[in-house]
């Protein structure tokens, strides 16, 4: 499992963005976020970097934990 810190997530919309991205690249990816301690664990076969690259797509700010 991968957790990042992902700053700029606010509401339900940013939840779905980020999965459907995250899920575009890897249709089995597990992806659950908390908005309240901004972070996002991805179970996927991506490796950190491209998840990193997906999250920035999406226009969010995101680290490693």
């Amino acid at each position: 499992m991968q957790i990042f810190n992902v700053q700029g997530m606010s509401c339900g919309h940013c939840v779905k963005a980020i999965t459907q991205a995250l899920q575009a690249r890897d249709a089995q990816a597990q992806v659950r976020i908390d908005l309240g301690a901004r972070t996002v664990e991805v179970e996927s076969k991506l490796s950190p970097k491209a998840v990193v690259e997906v999250i920035q797509e999406e226009g969010y700010e995101v680290s490693p934990t």
